[in-house]
């Protein structure tokens, strides 16, 4: 992969998606949670430990190990994004609860990933030695580029409100195109083993995502008799930030291998978020 674009271009990206992040957000984002505790729980819940443990149930169950399972578990701890709100929107979900768990979540998961990914490296990885994540210098960079910029985004938001509402709107396709451009430069740097990776990493990394959406779905239904709540807390458990997951794969990590699995699913969400929302609409209509 290249290495301005993982090195500089990749973390420069994030910076500014999550700037747009912020450019979404206000006060009643974090305040929201107070008074509809309910919703928020349950989507946390289903964001901050139903993904690791989902990972963890398929990783055993499609005999995924090495890099390759690292990097899936890495995906499951990173937070949803914006286009999880979008699709929110679209789907005719609860969009306030799906701003206040990414943003609320955005804020705890860099504080949980260095530890969480140290683990699964020393757990999954068949060379451990060759990979290291120092947790002090790791938390302070995913807070440079996630947390610093959200903060930045809504001071511009408070500042400059019209001018947040129409930038805003490119942040999400934005994001899209950082991602889609990461994921074709890993597909060049593997080469010859790219057929080979995509069969080994591509069945877990596509039921991880069917299973969270699934049962993000069931959960939701089932706990909060809420159509609007239940179709969020599937998007968000459904759409992770791919790009945070491939900052700490091949930018920190220095692995493309780590990025096959985040790359794929980074792929198939859209796939699957698009049909959840064209089939709960027409089944709303």
């Amino acid at each position: 992969m290249p290495t301005m674009l993982t090195s500089i271009g990749l973390p420069v990206a994030l910076i500014l998606i999550m700037i747009g992040v912020g450019m979404n957000l206000n006060r009643d984002d974090f305040t929201r949670i107070f008074k509809q505790p309910k919703g928020f729980l349950i989507g946390a819940g289903c964001q901050m430990f139903l993904l690791p443990l989902v990972a963890i149930v398929i990783i055993a169950l499609t005999g995924l190990s090495g890099e390759l399972a690292i990097g899936l578990f890495i995906l499951s701890l990173c937070p949803g994004g914006t286009t999880s709100n979008l699709y929110s929107y679209l789907a005719k979900g609860d969009v306030g609860l799906s701003v206040s768990l990414t943003a609320v979540i955005g804020f705890v998961t860099p504080f949980t990933i260095p530890f969480l990914a140290t683990w699964a490296i020393a757990f999954y990885g068949e060379h451990a030695q060759n990979f290291q994540l120092p947790i002090v210098s790791t938390w302070f960079k995913l807070l440079a580029v996630t947390v610093f910029p959200v903060l930045i985004g809504m001071a511009i938001r408070a500042k400059w409100p019209i001018f947040a509402n129409r930038a805003q709107n490119y942040v999400s396709w934005f994001s899209i195109a950082v991602l889609t451009l990461v994921i074709l430069s890993i597909c060049m740097k593997l080469g010859d083993k790219l057929i080979e990776f995509i069969t080994l990493a591509g069945p877990a990394a596509v039921l991880l995502n069917i299973m969270t959406m699934s049962l993000g779905y069931l959960i939701g239904q089932k706990l909060l008799h809420n159509d609007a709540q239940s179709r969020t807390i599937t998007l968000e458990v459904g759409l992770q930030n791919g790009t945070l997951t491939l900052l700490i794969t091949s930018s920190i990590l220095e692995s493309t291998t780590m990025s096959i699995a985040p790359s794929i699913y980074g792929l198939f969400m859209f796939i699957s978020a698009g049909l959840f929302t064209y089939f709960v609409t027409k089944k709303a209509a």
